[in-house]
């Protein structure tokens, strides 16, 4: 799963980062995998785990408060946040009402060094910007992923870190939806269309 930068800028100038066209419908639950679990910072310090799921909730008003749907946005590389852009853009605009849809854009500091607690704090202060200023209840939430993430890769089959990784996780934790690199009018499309029909799920 490690390969070096040359390897994967070759195969970048190749398809672009498009190393997949984005799923044209909806994978059905039964057949969907689990996102793996990630450890996430936010710019102020605070970490959380993702993804939110429902399940061990036993609690309606808990039960209540977890998304229906989840775009993942991951980025492992600078070079990539505007491939991530071309699938969030649209989706805030389209879900920016929507109480039951979260989105998230995650990029994936690995070195060491910085991943050190006394440098990662620093580094969060300097991260530390304003939130996006979109108008309606969704809102696009940054986080910050530090440390070694070869098994959480390996789960996820990413292998070129050049490009962008984007999915779309139901309630459940499960990944039913899956994008790369550029969007395309097409796979906006779907994107939204199996967004929509998650929310319709119960």
């Amino acid at each position: 799963m490690n390969r070096g930068y040359f390897a994967d800028m070759a195969e970048l100038k190749q398809h672009g980062g498009k190393i997949a066209t984005a799923n044209k419908v909806i994978i059905p639950a039964m057949a969907a995998v689990k996102f793996p679990q990630l450890e996430v910072n936010y710019s102020n310090g605070k970490s959380f785990k993702l993804p939110i799921t429902s399940y061990g909730t036993d609690t309606e008003s808990v039960k209540a408060d977890i998304p229906k749907a989840t775009m993942m946005c991951l980025s492992f590389r600078a070079a990539s946040q505007e491939m991530t852009d071309s699938w969030s853009v649209p989706f805030v605009e389209a879900f920016s009402g929507s109480k039951k849809v979260q989105l998230y854009e995650i990029s994936f500091i690995e070195s060491w060094l910085l991943s050190m607690t006394p440098i990662r704090k620093l580094l969060l202060r300097v991260l530390k910007k304003s939130k996006p200023q979109e108008n309606g209840v969704l809102q696009r939430q940054i986080g910050y992923a530090f440390g070694d993430h070869y098994y959480f890769r390996k789960e996820l089959k990413i292998l070129n870190l050049l490009t962008g990784y984007i999915f779309l996780v139901d309630k459940f934790g499960r990944i039913r939806w899956q994008g790369f690199g550029l969007a395309t009018p097409d796979e906006v499309s779907s994107l939204l269309s199996c967004t929509s029909l998650l929310l319709e799920e119960e």
